[in-house]
């Protein structure tokens, strides 16, 4: 996490100690989420012959919030809304009930609930054999071109780190951040540069760089995001592929910071180049 937090730190002095670490060691059954071994203390496992797994972490990484209260837990992804309770045979998606083939129930502070349940309310393909939980779901697509990964890059005071996002509901969840919180078209500012060094007062300094790739690591869409040097609340987002700038709010951007965290925490992220020296 060094890198992430030396890279939020210059891009929005946005500190994410909140994020809690977890034990890759922990026993029970693996999990993997597209391809990807999530790292986590909560570990799937087998109950009356049905395979039970974590809901908040599963959830959270198809993209979808989750939230315990009053002995209830609510799940929204998109426009879903999913309630159920512990020890109960039934949930309710969007108003409906739904059957479950076991009840969830509570397991150090975790809620557990059947596997199926995850494949029925996010239209995943699920399965479980030689000890390991898979959880695939279906790509984001741009101009109806599937997306493979999303390439994050961001520069510092010498050198540079490339990312690699794994995960189709992390790369789908920053793509939407970037795309549906563009405010109103803007020229392009007279000064800008990679480099808060490089620009003076009222010019602005990229804090990252977001290149959604296809399976042949060809560019689908490509953005930048910048900040106003000495004014850390005050951000434009370049589509460059369209070629056209926009206003962008913080709060997006501080969104978009977490929702890396969150990828790179439960271990979607890789690095693919360091030149900082």
């Amino acid at each position: 996490m060094k890198k992430l937090y030396a890279s939020l730190f210059l891009a929005s002095s946005l500190v994410l100690t909140s994020l809690p670490a977890y034990a890759a060691g922990a026993a029970g059954p693996a999990m993997k989420i597209d391809g990807v071994t999530v790292l986590s203390d909560a570990k799937p496992e087998t109950k009356n012959n049905r395979t039970m797994v974590p809901l908040r972490v599963v959830s959270e990484n198809l993209g979808a919030t989750v939230n315990w209260a009053n002995s209830e837990v609510t799940l929204k992804s998109g426009g879903m809304k999913v309630t159920l309770k512990p020890n109960s045979g039934t949930a309710t998606k969007d108003g409906q009930a739904v059957a479950l083939d076991a009840k969830p129930y509570v397991k150090n502070d975790r809620i557990y609930v059947p596997l199926r349940f995850i494949a029925e309310t996010f239209g995943s393909k699920v399965d479980y054999r030689d000890g390991t939980v898979t959880v695939d779901t279906a790509p984001l697509k741009i101009d109806g071109t599937s997306v493979k990964a999303l390439l994050h890059e961001i520069h510092m005071t010498m050198g540079g780190i490339v990312d690699r996002i794994n995960g189709n509901a992390n790369i789908a969840a920053i793509y939407r951040l970037l795309e549906e919180n563009k405010g109103n078209k803007v020229e392009a500012p007279a000064n800008y540069s990679w480099s808060f060094h490089l620009v003076d007062s009222g010019g602005y300094y990229k804090i990252g760089h977001f290149d959604f790739i296809d399976a042949k690591e060809q560019s689908l869409r490509q953005y930048d995001l910048y900040t106003l040097f000495n004014e850390n609340s005050t951000v434009l987002i370049h589509d460059v592929t369209a070629d056209q700038w926009f206003e962008f709010s913080a709060s997006a951007r501080d969104a978009i910071n977490q929702a890396l965290g969150l990828a790179e925490q439960n271990g979607f992220v890789k690095e693919i180049s360091n030149t900082v020296a």
